[in-house]
């Protein structure tokens, strides 16, 4: 144990007695403004509740007017302000309560740190002044300052003239452009001498620099009588931002001191007409979460018809979150709201007697973070508008309120038929009272609502508008989670025991006939097949691992098609987490089955707009137009009965006997959750029910809002859970399991050999084989639109430094000058009469919603059919062109971290997916110095590089150097960033100290300089 703290450090932070004995050292935590006097007492400290909680909330102080206290967070001071003692304060001077939050100058003692800009604790002061973030934070700020000055003009000098080019289109930049500046004296008799010019990127980084400078005529000396003109010149012919520092030395003729005056020199390459349309309208302003006045009452609207549609015979459970877990999920930071869960809710081993209990605890937590997401698109001050129409259904006229709803479209927010609003007069003097709107109709923009019939709105009022979260998907989950009658162990937690007995009680079968001939040419997908149709009933589910254009759909089509080819009595349950996967199964299925084999069920909210018209006599409507079902004695006919995973409930709710289908197929089960397959799993299957899973788990999983439930597995699959089980070992093996519980499947019929090598070698161990049409994916080998450097690699990366931004409170980014390039890019395939390329035949990806928007604004004058969309929009589908638009082109280096700067653009999913839909040609647009901070975005630069395909500024680093895969290129970038920034605040310092002596080699060796590039610190 440590010898105790002097009392002096700990009250003053400081000790001059030199005798005293005591530890000088401070055990201090500056989040809490707290000293300890030993190592164990602050660890202790660190570890409370109290700690992590104010860790969470921030620690800047806040003052309370009202009851005259200091509170360090304020999330403690919306706590403070909700408290009984507030309250009652506020009762007695008789003001309201709610407050608005005071930033106090001086806290009693504490001192602020301006650098920091936080208050702190006298006594840790000095403990303070030494971490590292506060080193950094006054380096920083030392630079800056330094910046300022050398960009004034000073003893009399005076440096004229503009150096910001703004927005210049490419071919000016490319043949180059001048702008024109001049050294001046504005005090009568002072002399002084230009030593030297340079431009900060010649200090030795790599890239070339655009910028050049000259001096017009052989005068160095600046005088009343004597100026010096120069021009700057900039000249690229690449597109993007450019930004250099010309710094001019001089010497004044009487001191022989020397001093520095520095110009920023600046240019955006790129579409003048882009910049002015898609430009932020408001600048961004972070978006901060308000306490909502709770809704006390709620004046229930007239729900939708459709929502009756489906005959179920079974009551949904309500599965409310109980109220001790809901206060654990709004309180604390992600790390501590798991350790209480796990603590406090959670089973601490899971099997199958613990397995419900579990996953409904993680869907809980997804709930609630989903409520929370939905006050993003609350709306204030809102009209409604009032239309009345007839309803050929209902054969009478109905009214409707309808509300305009932006981002409908892109399902921002998602609202379909059944859903509920919530709105509120915005005269309303009680704030708890509210009015449900039943959702009746969705159109594009807007939907159609019903209220109580008390509820009047004229057009001139004015609402509040909340969205409610849908709670039926959720509600069907927690359902399946109950039916304990279902918790088979070969199926939830399967061993190799379970394979053995099912081998054991199998018989044999003969060789089957493929019905599509092309599978019997592709080993790996008849042996899925075979194995699927020879597992005898009670086998653990079989796996169909299918990476990227591999046809793992095909394959379970094909496998529906023989397990009822070779049993008359086998019935069929085919699933899909998504609509458009599900229907992409039935439209395979129908060309083989007539309506009374064949049925697609759809939930009632389904648009009908939006069903593929092969599958119109495969549906059933009720007598009001919505999807509905047959009697349950129709529906025990079908022999394939296909829906969405959610959906599935459908088949258990009406009445349909457990153990009806004997097998059930889920395609793209990598997307869903455990608890939405097993609707189908627990709410259908017997003891005999055989599960077959197709997907792969290398790429996208299920969307997850929650950290809480992403860190606790929500956000892993059942398929990605068999495959990588941490316990059992061997069931899901290629060495062992194979052909027994999965097959991988390793012909790829998509991409060009040179598009799939990298992402082969980095998920699939290498073993995909390129076995696309030839004349599709060699389409674009030997055309123009491929580097110079090597036409037959048809990958293309357009290097392009620019600049992310955002607008409004949307936290998402989009980057104008990657837009202008990509546009660029579909219009020469366009216009290309040699190699022709539709609309269709290409696709933009783009990870962030706010560049998806700005892509769709910019392309609608060129090319309005060319789908844009997000990394999800896109798994399962393929272009013959992919331009990728990465948008992140940060240069804060020095303030964030790689996963701020870079976000989920690296993410190994994602970009899985993303390099994996191009047949024949991709594109990827972006900043690589900001891409190679990432270990997996450096590798496949390099890949890019090495194989010439890079067009644009070249690369910072060496290409052929291995890639550390442990990352640490964003510490080094902003290692190099504070030593360039040091460097520069001591030249400043120093200039004032000493002589300068002249070099007579000075401008020559400066000339010589001028396109050296230079590492960019801002």
């Amino acid at each position: 144990m440590s010898a105790p703290t002097c009392p002096q450090v700990l009250t003053h932070g400081t000790c001059s007695d030199p005798s005293c004995t005591y530890q000088h050292n401070v055990y201090s935590c500056e989040i809490c403004s707290l000293v300890f006097r030993d190592e164990y007492a602050l660890a202790t400290h660190l570890g409370t509740r109290q700690h992590k909680r104010r860790e969470q909330q921030g620690s800047g102080f806040f003052f309370c007017s009202l009851c005259n206290k200091y509170i360090c967070g304020l999330g403690f001071f919306k706590q403070h302000i909700a408290s009984k003692s507030h309250k009652v304060k506020a009762f007695k001077l008789g003001v309201s309560p709610t407050i608005a939050p005071e930033e106090p100058e001086t806290v009693p003692g504490h001192q602020f740190c301006v650098v920091c800009n936080r208050h702190i604790a006298v006594g840790v002061w000095s403990r303070h002044c030494a971490t590292p973030q506060h080193k950094g934070r006054e380096n920083y700020a030392s630079f800056q300052s330094a910046l300022d000055e050398a960009e004034q003009d000073k003893n009399g000098i005076t440096v004229s003239g503009e150096f910001d080019f703004g927005i210049i289109d490419g071919a000016i930049a490319a043949s180059g452009k001048l702008l024109s500046g001049s050294i001046q004296v504005s005090v009568p008799t002072y002399r002084a001498t230009l030593v030297g010019y340079t431009l900060a990127s010649s200090k030795g980084q790599q890239t070339r620099s655009p910028f050049s400078v000259e001096i017009i005529g052989t005068n160095r000396t600046i005088s009343q009588r004597t100026s010096i003109p120069f021009n700057v010149k900039v000249q690229q012919n690449h597109l993007g931002r450019f930004q250099d520092r010309l710094e001019m030395v001089f010497r004044d003729l009487q001191s022989q001191i020397g001093f520095l005056i520095a110009r920023p020199l600046s240019v955006i390459v790129g579409n003048r007409s882009d910049h002015e349309l898609l430009k932020p309208k408001s600048a961004y302003v972070p978006r901060k979460r308000t306490n909502r006045d709770p809704e006390t009452e709620v004046i229930e609207g007239e729900i939708a018809p459709a929502l009756n549609a489906i005959p179920y015979i079974d009551k949904l459970t309500w599965a409310s979150i109980p109220k001790p877990l809901y206060d654990h999920l709004a309180a604390g930071s992600t790390k501590e709201v798991v350790d209480n869960l796990q603590k406090m809710y959670l089973p601490p081993v899971v099997n199958s007697s613990t397995y419900s209990k579990h996953f409904k605890h993680l869907m809980w937590a997804e709930e609630f973070q989903m409520e929370r997401d939905l006050e993003y698109y609350d709306m204030h001050d809102i009209p409604l508008s009032r239309h009345s129409a007839f309803d050929a259904h209902l054969r009478q006229n109905t009214t409707y309120y309808y509300l305009k709803v932006p981002g409908l479209a892109e399902k921002r927010p998602s609202v379909l038929v059944g859903d509920r609003i919530v709105v509120q007069h915005t005269s309303a003097t009680d704030k708890g009272r509210w009015y449900e709107g039943g959702v009746h109709v969705v159109l594009k923009e807007e939907v159609g609502l019903k209220f109580h019939r008390s509820f009047v709105a004229s057009p001139s009022d004015r609402f509040r508008v909340r969205f409610k979260l849908n709670r039926i998907p959720m509600r069907r989950q927690h359902q399946a989670m109950d039916y304990t009658v279902f918790s088979q162990d070969r199926v939830l937690f399967p061993k190799r025991v379970h394979i053995e007995n099912a081998r054991a009680a199998g018989a044999s079968r003969s060789r089957i006939v493929p019905k599509n001939m092309l599978i019997g040419k592709n080993q790996p997908q008849l042996q899925a097949v075979m194995s699927i149709v020879k597992s005898p009933p009670s086998s653990v589910p079989f796996i169909i691992y299918g990476p990227p254009g591999t046809g793992k759909t095909v394959t379970l089509v094909e496998s529906i098609l023989q397990v009822l080819s070779v049993s008359p009595t086998a019935r069929v349950l085919a699933c899909a987490p998504s609509n458009s996967a599900a229907d992409l199964i039935a439209v395979r299925l129908q060309k083989h089955f007539n309506r009374q084999e064949l049925f697609r069920a759809y939930a009632p909210s389904r648009n009908k707009n939006d069903v593929p018209s092969e599958l119109g006599e495969h549906i059933y409507r009720n007598a009001a137009g919505h999807f509905s079902v047959p009697p349950l004695a129709t529906m025990k006919r079908y022999r394939v009965i296909v829906t969405t995973c959610v959906s599935a409930s459908i088949v258990s709710g009406i009445g349909m006997p457990r153990g009806h289908f004997s097998h059930i197929f889920i395609d793209e089960a990598g997307q869903a959750t455990e608890p939405e397959v097993m609707i189908a799993i627990k709410g259908i299957a017997d003891g005999r029910t055989n599960v077959v899973l197709s997907g792969d788990p290398k790429q996208l999983g299920p969307i997850i809002r929650s950290g809480v439930a992403r860190a606790l597995g929500l956000e892993k699959s059942l398929l990605e859970r068999l495959m990588w089980s941490e316990g059992e070992q061997g069931v899901y093996e290629e060495d062992w399991g194979y052909g027994k519980s999965v097959v991988k499947l390793i012909k790829n019929f998509r991409s060009h050999p040179a598009i799939l090598k990298f992402p082969n070698e980095q998920f699939y161990r290498g073993d995909l084989q390129a076995c696309g049409d030839p004349k599709v994916i060699n389409y674009y080998v030997g055309s123009s639109h491929l580097v110079d450097k090597n036409k037959k690699f048809p990958i293309v990366f357009h290097a392009i430094s620019g600049k992310d931004d955002r607008e409004a409170s949307s936290p998402s980014f989009f980057n104008i000058d990657e837009v202008t390039v990509v546009k660029d890019i579909i219009r020469k395939l366009r216009d290309d009469r040699k190699f022709r390329t539709s609309d269709n035949d290409i696709a933009v990806i783009a990870p962030y919603h706010a560049q998806v928007l700005k892509l769709r604004t910019a392309l609608r004058a060129v090319a309005e059919s060319v789908k844009v969309g997000s990394v999800e929009e896109f798994q399962g589908q393929e272009r013959r062109v992919i331009i990728i638009s990465t948008v992140r082109s940060s240069r804060e280096f020095v303030q964030y971290d790689l996963r701020h700067t870079l976000g989920f653009v690296a993410n190994p999913r994602r970009f899985n997916v993303a390099v994996t839909r191009a047949q024949s040609l991709l594109f990827i647009v972006g900043d690589p110095s900001v891409l190679s901070l990432d270990p997996l975005w450096r590798s496949f630069l390099n890949y890019i590089h090495l194989n010439g395909g890079w067009t644009g500024p070249g690369p910072t680093w060496d290409t052929s150097e291995k890639v550390n895969e442990g990352g640490g290129y964003d510490s080094a970038v902003r290692k190099l960033a504070l030593e360039d920034m040091n460097v520069f605040t001591r030249m400043m310092e120093n200039m004032t100290l000493e002589e300068v002596k002249e070099d007579a080699d000075a401008d020559e060796d400066v000339d010589g300089n001028v396109d050296r590039p230079w590492n960019e610190v801002e």
